[in-house]
Order: C-alpha cells, then sequence, then structure tokens
C-alpha cells in the first residue's frame, strides 16, 4: 500500500505544476485511483469571478465522468501549496465541495476510499467516511 501511495502522491504533485491558480498562488493537485488501475489528475482552475473556480478534485471527477465510466474509486492523492513546491506546507486536505463530489463517485462504485493527503508533516490517511461521516448522496434520493 505504501507504494501505491507514494506512486499517487507523486502524480498528485506532478499534476499540482498544471494549476492555473493567479489569485490565491496555492497550486492544488489531485489523483485518483481507479478499481482498474487507473489514475486520472486533477490541478485546480481559478477564475476572476472566484465562485467559478474548479478545485483539483472536482476536475479529476469530472474527467472520470466525462468519458461515460463508472469505476470504483479506490484512492485520492491530494496535495498543495506554492507553485513548484506542493506538499511543503501544511497538510492539504479535500475541502467540503469535493468531500460531496468524491462522495458522488465512491457511492457510485460501492466504494469509501483511502484519501491522502500530503504536506510537510508527511501524509495523512484517512477515509473518505471520516472526512465526510453521514454524508448525502444518490442512495438518498430513492
Amino acid at each position: 500500500m505504501t507504494e501505491t501511495r507514494d506512486s499517487l502522491m507523486a502524480a498528485a504533485r506532478k499534476a499540482a505544476g498544471g494549476a492555473y491558480a493567479p489569485y490565491s498562488n496555492f497550486h492544488v493537485g489531485a489523483a485518483l485511483l481507479l478499481s482498474d488501475g487507473t489514475v486520472v489528475t486533477g490541478a485546480n482552475v481559478e477564475n476572476a469571478s472566484y465562485g467559478l473556480s474548479l478545485c483539483a478534485e472536482t476536475v479529476a471527477v469530472s474527467g472520470i465522468l466525462a468519458k461515460g465510466e463508472r469505476p470504483k474509486l479506490e484512492a485520492v492523492a491530494v496535495t498543495g501549496g506554492a507553485p513548484g513546491a506542493p506538499g511543503e506546507g501544511p497538510q492539504v486536505t479535500p475541502c467540503g465541495r469535493c468531500r460531496q463530489v468524491l462522495n458522488e463517485i465512491a457511492q457510485l462504485g460501492g466504494t469509501d476510499p483511502v484519501v491522502w493527503c500530503d504536506g510537510a508533516e508527511g501524509v495523512l490517511e484517512t477515509r473518505l467516511s471520516e472526512l465526510l461521516p453521514h454524508a448525502f448522496g444518490p442512495a438518498n434520493l430513492g
């Protein structure tokens, strides 16, 4: 599992390099591991109209769903920080909105993915259900 974590964190750090963050100067990268072994990455995309900005996790999830795929989400890696220095500051966890977006895709696949959050103090390991307890999702609508 350590090898998987390390390679997924490396993919998230690389993705952070593609962030468009001229306003916050805080680059975030995310890497999602799917049950078929596919890794999908995303980086944050800011907008002058701040409410239109997209988080890295949301970009990655939309990339999966845009392909019409519904594979199981096994793991998530998130990192953030100054340009060229992701993971060198405090540990970055998915924001509330991203927790909900990740929960949606996890519930579709019936998984509770491990979430690795990178920072100078090391990698925090948790589960999505711990980050978003009592989550609302597709099952609540039925």
